[in-house]
């Protein structure tokens, strides 16, 4: 018993250290978070206040404003094809945030313990021309109790240790399994965790291009595995996923064909990741391939399947890359080097010619550690899009960023 509780207790404080940081790499004090004792109960809250300034280029037309592509890079939002460029600045305080948890111990002995947190990204509420009031959105919410994490958190197919600082909400979103969803997971003692997760299929109609039909029809959640260990100065993990991709009833016309598609694919895929610490620098690197991954990688920028001529749904393959080194100069200044990419094996006689074949960024980034609560850093990016056609077109961003944890 004495494990559990000591094993529950570390999960937390683990849990703690994650968040109360710049979230995904933007890391300013482990220790940024308030801790109380009431009764037998521990709190603690914290989170961060962030101000994001950035210059973006397109030169093949535009990213409208209240986009979410104008809060950060989404790899699929890069204008392409059009014969005009333009040149837009963004102020936004959207990615603040605040954490709550609570852990408390049992009659047993045992340690149950709590966690929500959430921000202001992707939500609708504000505009730019008065208020830029906006609604806050759960991004985690779940209890841990013993081996068991249950409510909603990162997949447990996504590895966050690869991912790198930047002001850039996530850095590396072309090439990486990016997901938060509820999910029932299970850790061993041996570090393999296994989940059962949320489902949900997108799927490109038949010539459908970019264009995307959210299903709602899976019927079986999705399944995960991953086991990471730490030998010396390398931490590296690996994972599988297998899901179901499904779309029941959907009443289409291809070529001229009136035809109901209900049909059920499976889709698989596998992930690499690693973390090398070479003093006080690191490489993190990661590969992900699989068929009918989808919504897991580069932020949606492929549909899981497509919708052949003959009413059926025919999986479609995805590989994303991500590499990034982080060097520190000094107790003050850090620096960044960033690529990430995906390729996506679309079948062009049945999405067409303009669905996405490929997206990548390419980084650099400078980050000022201000004091220990404050960091400020700048970021120059370069991303590009490319339909399956040849045509492409590039986004350049510099991007300014101040983030204070509490």
């Amino acid at each position: 018993m004495m494990k559990s509780i000591q094993k529950s207790r570390i999960s937390y404080a683990v849990t703690g250290a994650l968040f109360s940081v710049a979230a995904l790499g933007m890391a300013a004090s482990a220790n940024a978070n308030t801790e109380f004792r009431v009764g037998d109960t521990d709190f603690r809250f914290g989170g961060y206040i962030k101000l994001d300034a950035m210059v973006s280029r397109f030169d093949s037309g535009t990213i409208e404003s209240g986009s979410i592509g104008r809060d950060f890079y989404i790899p699929g939002l890069t204008p392409v094809g059009a014969d005009t460029s333009n040149t837009v600045t963004d102020f936004h305080a959207r990615e603040s945030r605040f954490y709550f948890g609570t852990s408390h111990t049992l009659d047993n002995g045992e340690t149950i313990s709590g966690y929500f947190e959430f921000d202001f990204l992707g939500t609708p509420g504000g505009d730019k021309r008065v208020t830029n009031s906006y609604s806050p959105r759960v991004r985690h919410a779940f209890i841990d109790y013993r081996n068991w994490r249950v409510g909603q958190f990162w997949s447990n197919f996504q590895e966050t240790a690869i991912i790198p600082e930047a002001p850039d909400f996530v850095g590396v979103a072309d090439g990486i399994v990016f997901t938060r969803q509820p999910q029932v997971r299970y850790t061993f003692d041996n570090g393999l965790s296994v989940s059962v997760e949320a489902p949900e299929t997108t799927v490109t109609p038949y010539l459908g291009d970019t264009s995307r039909i959210t299903t709602g029809d899976t019927a079986m959640p999705d399944l995960t595995a991953r086991w990471g260990t730490q030998v010396d100065n390398v931490y590296f993990s690996i994972a599988g996923i297998y899901r179901r991709l499904e779309l029941q009833n959907y009443n289409t016309i291809i070529n001229g064909v009136d035809g109901t598609v209900s049909d059920t694919e499976n889709a698989f895929g596998a992930s690499l990741a690693m973390k090398w610490d070479i003093g006080p620098h690191d490489i993190r690197a990661s590969v992900v391939h699989g068929s009918g991954l989808g919504r897991y990688v580069g932020i949606n920028v492929s549909n899981g399947a497509v919708i052949t001529d003959d009413f059926n749904l025919d999986a479609l393959d995805v590989t994303g890359y991500s590499f990034a080194y982080r060097h520190v100069w000094s107790d003050q200044w850090r620096t960044n080097l960033i690529f990430s990419r995906a390729d996506i094996g679309n079948a062009e006689e049945f999405t067409g010619i303009f669905a996405n074949d490929s997206t990548q960024r390419m980084a650099v980034n400078m980050m000022y550690q201000v004091n220990e609560r404050l960091v400020i850093g700048g970021e120059l990016s370069r991303a590009n899009r490319e339909l399956i056609s040849g045509a492409d077109g590039n986004m350049d961003r510099l991007q300014f960023s101040a983030i204070y944890n509490f």
